[in-house]
């Protein structure tokens, strides 16, 4: 049901509150209490807590919104001629279930905050960045149209750069920033090409706001040619691929560990990493209208679910390793939605897993930052070696979150990966659930890799820890630089320093229980939710050749790291120390930054910037002072003409009207 609203709707109330609140808290910390720790906290969080407050409400109040007939508020935004720009919200199960999620891990991570960034000389710049990402992450969920959407896309592409280069001061951070900024707008000129042509296909300039409805009708309703439908979805993907850290322009995502720990929570789990798919479930009939654009999507999210996971399993920074994790699970969301469109299933297993994944992912980095609050490293074998199973709710919840990751029952993961394997398994070529479950295994690999780490340390003279300093020193780093990035930035204000903290501050305590319990009842909630986002919930037949794949895909990768990183007799290697070629190659991440190194150096740089700096100079510049020179050599010779003597003046007069009498009297 789509109506403009003449009066003021209290839905719509509630959602501009949910967006405004946190832009006007961006706007009054930066503008007035930037010098105010304590009072920039309680405008953000208070800020922050209404519109939570708010999307729990519209998510259990709205009824009749469906996919098939969502709510749409809206105002005439901008309207020129037969142009006209709404803005508004779009209320259907999809966004409210994001609205809720974006909400409550905004206001967590918030809270998480409080002890992570304590002393921290940035702390109300820091405040007031999570108040912008928060504004652009719910205005971006809610939008009813991709004209406002994609406004709020490149906000949160600013707000992003903010916080990844928060500790601007330190290059490698700045840096990471501006790598993530840049990296991403190659996938959004795609992304803005697909609305461009998408406008210009629908051929009605009344639809100039592109609807998220009347997107999603074109799919339903096939109005455009196939081949239309999938060109305008594959450079819509690019700006997926962007954000969601998609082959090949995946490479900023692990860069943007340079920001604080509770950003990476934060951009990982349910908002800016995850816009991409939501974009991507929120348009899914359009995208499956299309069978070309969702196989292209399926190969590529297949590779990216393999080359992060391969990587995971040789990087050393714990953070690193779950940034790879997020990537590969990216890659196996958009695998359900893609599966799903080919075989005419729906958006649930993908959506699902991204529900569930936002969940421990955030509890997976949350951890981490309290692991690197309390030893000062990334590094996760320092940790061990300190004492890091000490730290008794860190070390629960983070072991509850590697359960889900590996997909173990009864954890949530384990309900949504199987779900997203059934869809594959729909398909008629069974290669892609085959690699979906490699996918699986190397997953439960290189999560246990680090929780076996962490629980069953090393004596300082153990075998492996000499392993360990030789890995170290091929891997072209010394002891323990693998990770300290953070400690540099963060630990020299007051933080991080071993030995600074005892115990685990309430504050960061708080969401980790929070989200450890989420963790462990989502995936008790499957029917509801799935009745919740298709008014109905389907049965899913129980296939037991796949579920006793999965599961033993699963227990195999965790089993193959108990050999590997977990008994007292391993080595602290890994299997992958008998390939050294291909270790290396992980470990180079597979030359794909080397790739884009050349990219930039040879095409960008080399190419297009050497023709364009020839065209500025050359044309431009040359074709000014061409004009220029011309206008004064023109000037210097018709100045021979005034010589002020009056006798030359005459003469020339004379010879003028006799020339003049001359070619009338000829004309004659």
């Amino acid at each position: 049901m789509g109506f403009n609203i003449g009066s003021v709707d209290p839905l719509f109330l509630a959602c501009f509150a949910i967006v405004a609140l946190p832009a006007l808290a961006f706007g009054t910390i930066m503008i007035f209490t930037w010098r105010r720790d304590n009072l920039s906290l309680g405008i953000s969080l208070t800020c922050s807590t209404i519109p939570l407050i708010l999307a729990w409400w519209l998510f259990f109040t709205v009824k009749g919104a469906t996919l098939a007939e969502p709510i749409i508020l809206q105002v005439n935004w901008m309207v020129s001629d037969a142009v006209v720009v709404p803005f508004g919200f779009h209320l259907d199960p999809v966004s409210l279930l994001m609205l809720v999620i974006v909400a409550t891990i905004s206001w967590l991570i918030q809270i998480y905050s409080i002890g992570y960034m304590e002393g921290d000389p940035g702390f109300a710049r820091y405040y007031a960045d999570l108040s912008l990402f928060g504004m652009a992450m719910l205005s971006l969920v809610s939008a009813s149209g991709m004209v406002q959407l994609f406004i709020s896309w490149e906000l949160v592409g600013l707000a992003s750069y903010l916080l990844i280069g928060f500790w601007y001061e330190k290059f490698s951070a700045s840096e990471a920033g501006k790598k993530a900024f840049v990296v991403t707008r190659f996938g959004d000129i795609g992304f803005y090409m697909g609305l461009v042509f998408l406008l210009y296909f629908m051929k009605d300039i009344s639809l100039f706001g592109l609807g998220i409805a009347d997107i999603n009708n074109i799919g339903l309703t096939q109005k455009l040619t196939e081949a239309q439908i999938t060109l305008c979805a594959l450079l819509i993907f690019c700006g997926v691929a962007g954000k969601s850290a998609q082959f090949p322009i995946h490479v900023w995502l692990p860069d943007a560990m340079e920001g604080p720990t509770p950003v990476s929570a934060l951009l990982h789990s349910a908002t800016m990493v995850a816009a991409g798919v939501y974009l991507m479930t929120r348009l899914f009939p359009f995208f499956a209208a299309s069978a070309t654009a969702m196989a292209v999507v399926l190969a590529i999210s297949t590779i990216t679910l393999i080359l992060s996971s391969t990587i995971g399993m040789v990087a050393r920074d714990i953070k690193q390793v779950w940034a790879y994790s997020t990537i590969s699970q990216l890659g196996f969301m958009a695998m359900g939605l893609a599966a799903a469109g080919l075989a005419h299933g729906t958006l649930f297993a993908g959506y699902y897993h991204l529900t569930t994944h936002a969940a421990f992912k955030a509890l997976l980095f949350l951890c981490a930052g309290v692991f690197i609050h309390h030893f000062g490293t990334n590094d996760f074998f320092v940790m061990s070696k300190d004492g890091g199973r000490k730290l008794m709710i860190p070390m629960v919840t983070v072991t509850i979150a590697a359960l889900a990751l590996a997909g173990i029952f009864p954890f949530s993961g384990f309900f949504s990966k199987e779900l997203v394997l059934a869809q594959l398994w729909h398909l008629d070529n069974k290669l892609w659930v085959g690699l979906g479950l490699f996918g699986a295994f190397l997953t439960a690999y290189y999560t246990f890799r680090v929780i076996f780490v962490l629980l069953f340390p090393r004596p300082d003279d153990h075998p492996a820890w000499q392993t360990y300093y030789v890995r170290e020193e091929v891997a072209g780093h010394g002891h323990g630089a693998h990770g300290h990035e953070e400690e540099e930035a963060h630990g020299s204000h007051g933080h991080g320093g071993h030995g600074d903290h005892h115990g685990v501050p309430w504050v960061m305590a708080f969401p980790l229980i929070v989200l450890a319990g989420f963790t462990l009842v989502l995936g008790f909630m499957q029917t509801r939710i799935e009745k919740f986002l298709l008014g109905e919930s389907h049965p899913h037949e129980l296939n037991y050749l796949l579920l006793v794949l999965a599961v033993g895909c699963a227990l195999g990768g965790i089993g193959m790291a108990w050999l590997d990183w977990g008994r007292a007799r391993a080595n602290w290697s890994g299997f992958l120390s008998k390939f050294p070629m291909l270790e290396n190659f992980f470990i180079q991440k597979w030359y794909m930054d080397h790739f884009w190194r050349w990219f930039l150096n040879t095409v960008i740089y080399g190419t297009f910037s050497r023709i364009f700096t020839y065209n500025d100079r050359r044309v431009v510049d040359g074709g000014v002072d061409a004009v220029a020179l011309g206008t004064i050599g023109s000037g210097r010779l018709l100045s021979f003409i005034q010589t002020a003597f009056l006798q030359l003046n005459l003469l020339f007069m004379v010879l003028v009207l006799a020339g003049v009498g001359i070619y009338l009297l000829m004309g004659r």
